[in-house]
């Protein structure tokens, strides 16, 4: 086959401010740049999807005709202007290669100004071009927000199947065996359901249960050539295909039914299990205490809801001041994105006192911040992944620095990128595991580095842009019944429901 392969991911949090523009995807922000042509095979390396799906392709002996991947992080939704061009690029490959076959890596949950089902319009675009033969295979996040547009007309899509996001490559492997099966003229049937509830992002860990043991049953000798996914929806998205989905591809109809009823029904008897325990800041910050006081280092909080992962901007206040509060020695937090305070501890340098004032951001509760410190460490910014989540991957966070005030530290650098590794912090001299309290401006990625080392992981919901409970949004379109959270109440177009 001549295999024509692409990405173009984001997340949309329609609740959030800032938009995703064209150099967004250029720069990546915490994903890799955006890469064209021959340079998508640099990629191999990397912990995404794509990077699976070509070194998968190494064993065989299809062509690859690389056009464009690019990612961005997750805001509010992305502009018509990035959309058009980048998506313009993906289909003027397919007119110029007449592909025998195309495989996007997607993320599912991207909205634009103009289409609240972007993938969908990735994929007719794409079918338009290519016509009905082309297989088109498609890589998911777990987090996708699937319509019916998508499985009209893919051929076939597979998602992640661990939150932390560690088996990207393992997603882009698995695209590679679904397209070669459609290849030899399997037929591969099609089932999915809708599940009628959002799930937190944070109570979907599959570190954790329920969902470690949902998603553990995906595979086993019982589905052996049935291919299962579990998507959790990404619960901050005003569409009315917010939602969770299971779904599957297999050769036999009924049985692929059975799977995909009985996957169902286990998410449906679970529910009430996807409530996370949430704590306000101080209450962290007091439970952390209680831990160093029993032997338990370090403590390592998520501060979820300025989580740029989620459409977070990393300028929030409200844990750093609680930790400025309690002043637990070898406390520190990363990163907040703030270029004005980067540059002014590159300016006075090393060793000297500065004042550092943080906007703050326009969230209910999160007030700016005026504080004097000492600046311990500067950075240019580099920092390359050593950890599971996204090996590889190199970051270019610009001027970075890291700032004292007695026992407390604060990461601070000129662009933004969710903490999921901890070479983040190494980047300005900082070792976590030599830590007692690290917080981390992220909601579950940062488990698959830093779990290993903690001796507790605590969520705290300071004020922000990403709400733990989907229940404290304004939501307006979502589609009639789905529960806002798990036994939560059932969302109906005329009842108004207001956010928190």
């Amino acid at each position: 086959m001549r295999i024509l392969i692409a990405g173009f991911l984001h997340e949309t949090n329609t609740f959030a401010q800032r938009p995703a523009d064209y150099e967004n995807f250029v720069n990546g922000e915490g994903f890799p740049a955006l890469r064209r042509g021959e340079e998508l095979f640099e990629l191999a390396a990397v912990n995404i999807p794509l990077g699976g799906f070509i070194k998968a392709m190494d064993e065989r002996s299809h062509e690859l005709i690389p056009v464009l991947w690019c990612a961005a992080s997750p805001s509010a939704p992305v502009t018509s202007r990035a959309f058009e061009l980048l998506v313009g690029e993906i289909t003027q490959g397919c007119r110029d290669h007449a592909p025998d076959a195309v495989y996007l890596d997607l993320h599912g949950a991207m909205v634009t100004d103009d289409y609240d089902d972007a993938e969908g319009e990735v994929l007719r675009r794409v079918r338009s071009i290519v016509g009905p033969d082309v297989p088109i295979v498609v890589s998911l996040d777990l987090h996708a927000n699937m319509s019916s547009t998508m499985f009209e007309i893919a051929d076939a899509m597979t998602a992640y199947r661990t939150y932390p996001h560690v088996d990207m490559a393992e997603t882009g492997k698995r695209s590679v065996e679904l397209l070669e099966r459609l290849h030899r003229g399997e037929e591969l049937h099609c089932a999915w359901r809708r599940i009628p509830f959002l799930i937190p992002i944070n109570a979907g860990s599959t570190n954790l249960e329920p969902a470690r043991g949902i998603y553990a049953t995906l595979d086993g000798p019982l589905t052996d050539g049935y291919d299962l996914s579990f998507g959790a929806g990404f619960p901050a998205a005003d569409i009315p295909d917010c939602s969770p989905v299971v779904w599957g591809y297999g050769p036999d109809a009924q049985r692929l039914d059975a799977f995909v009823d009985e996957l169902a029904a286990r998410v449906a008897r679970h529910e009430g299990d996807f409530v996370p325990e949430l704590l306000s800041p101080d209450g962290a910050m007091q439970r952390a205490s209680e831990l160093l006081a029993s032997g338990t280092r370090p403590i390592v909080i998520a501060d979820t809801q300025d989580n740029p992962g989620a459409g977070g901007e990393a300028t929030t206040t409200g844990m750093l001041r609680s930790l400025l509060k309690h002043n637990i020695a070898k406390s520190v937090l990363g990163a907040i994105c703030d270029p004005t305070v980067a540059a002014h501890a590159h300016e006075v340098g090393v060793g000297a006192t500065m004042t550092a004032r943080f906007p703050g951001s326009p969230y209910s509760g999160d007030a700016p911040l005026e504080h004097e410190f000492t600046v311990a460490e500067l950075s240019d910014g580099y920092c390359r992944f050593d950890g599971p989540m996204m090996h590889g991957n190199e970051l270019h966070l610009g001027p970075s620095a890291l700032l004292l005030s007695r026992e407390v530290g604060v990461v601070v650098t000129t662009r933004k990128a969710q903490i999921m590794d901890r070479n983040q912090f190494a980047m300005v001299g900082v070792s976590p595991e030599a830590q007692n309290v690290v917080v981390v401006k992220s909601s579950v990625h940062f488990r698959g580095d830093f779990q290993p080392i903690a001796g507790a992981v605590l969520v705290a919901q300071a004020p922000g842009p990403m709400a733990a409970n989907p229940a404290d949004l304004s939501w307006t379109r979502l589609a009639e019944g789905v529960r806002v959270g798990p036994l939560g109440q059932e969302f109906h177009r005329s009842v108004e429901l207001s956010g928190s």
